[in-house]
């Protein structure tokens, strides 16, 4: 009897697999890709976000820095 449950078991794991990859396959084919036009839109405006937020944490950085060193100097 427990033969019996190993192998429908065992059975069942590489439908598993094969079943999953099929169902990620078939997610994947129902994605909205982006045009190339806008994915390079899209990462012009993270980067440019992401140089404006940089810039700014330093500038504040700095002149905390600066605010700070006046305070306790």
């Amino acid at each position: 009897m427990a033969k019996k449950e190993e192998r429908a078991g065992s059975a069942k794991r590489p439908n598993f697999i094969k079943r999953y990859f099929s169902e990620t396959i078939g997610e994947l084919r129902k994605v909205t890709w982006p045009t190339r036009r806008e994915a390079i839109n899209l990462t012009i405006i993270v980067l440019a976000v992401t140089l404006t937020v940089g810039l700014y944490l330093g500038v504040m950085d700095h002149l905390f820095s600066r605010f700070f060193a006046l305070l306790f100097a």
